[in-house]
């Protein structure tokens, strides 16, 4: 089991550098696989390459005896399945026990996504007067402006951001890149940001690291820093609901659709690969379904 450990390492750093995945899916990838070693341990399997079919199917049988949503285990499967893929290139393995595992079909979920009104609250409870405010509204702003994702957000640096052309080059998962556009409210915040609070939060470097968004420190916002950044503003603002960072990413896309953009173009802006990926934002507002029903239908 030690060695397969080791293999497992040599797998992250091949997503790492070779795959360019985020932090964040690396992770997932690693606790995945090692939920799987877990397993193999219990059942005396001792190496990767004599896990069977059998196998499999009995973990299959245990994860959807945890009541795991059906996104949860087709994501553990493909985790496992692009393991055993990497074991088979390197020569570590004969065949990919994974690669006929049937993925459960992904429950169709509606993202969530805020109102106007529910936006400006986020937007207000920044004191634009200190430098972590200046911060926090930049950060904001540039989320829904851009639908960024908080990750790419934080691997932005200064070089990145066109004020002439207000647009901002985003380094996306799966090193895919884009240009996005942003808009007079993300101008202003940034533009006072980097020549505000940016520029009082990094005095006391040695030298500038070039990265748009920083900590209390001045060093470059790490994706689980923002987060927990995100997090307090949701506190302060006292919206009912619980959200993430990734809702702003959802608020955009459904934002821009339910104002007349067209499905390609969003999924341009949001760096999707495929455009079913963008699909699922094609809901309307509550809001706007009753106004096509009264402007639309005869005895509204």
């Amino acid at each position: 089991m030690e060695n397969s450990k080791l293999v497992l390492q040599l797998f992250l750093e091949y997503l790492q550098i070779e795959k360019n995945y985020s932090q964040y899916t690396i992770v997932c990838y690693r606790r995945d696989i090692e939920q799987f070693l877990q397993f193999m341990s219990a059942e005396g399997i001792g190496r990767l390459e004599d896990v069977a079919y059998s196998d499999v199917r009995l973990y299959l049988t245990k994860l959807y005896g945890q009541k795991l949503s059906s996104r949860s285990i087709a994501r553990k499967i493909s985790s496992l399945r692009s393991f055993y893929k990497f074991l088979l290139r390197e020569g570590r393995a004969a065949e990919n026990p994974f690669a006929f595992a049937a993925l459960p079909k992904k429950e169709q979920t509606i993202p969530n996504f805020l109102y106007p009104q529910e936006l400006e609250a986020l937007f207000l409870v920044n004191d634009e007067n200190t430098a972590l405010g200046q911060r926090n509204a930049a950060l904001l702003e540039l989320l829904y402006a851009t639908g960024a994702r908080i990750s790419e957000c934080c691997h932005i640096q200064l070089s990145d951001v066109d004020f002439q052309a207000q647009t901002v080059f985003i380094h996306g998962k799966g090193n895919k890149q884009r240009y996005v556009p942003f808009g007079r409210a993300a101008c202003e915040a940034l533009t006072r940001y980097i020549h505000g609070g940016r520029r009082e939060l990094t005095k006391t470097l040695a030298a500038d690291h070039r990265y748009l968004f920083v900590n209390a420190r001045g060093n470059p916002l790490t994706p689980r820093g923002a987060r927990y950044v995100f997090e307090r503003i949701v506190e302060a603002a006292a919206l009912t609901q619980q959200i993430s960072p990734h809702v702003l990413r959802h608020t955009f896309a459904t934002h821009l659709l339910n104002n007349g953009a067209d499905l390609r173009s969003v999924q341009e802006l949001l760096g999707h690969t495929h455009l079913s990926s963008t699909q699922v934002y094609t809901h309307v507002t509550k809001d706007r379904l009753r106004h096509i029903y009264l402007q639309a239908h005869p005895r509204a």
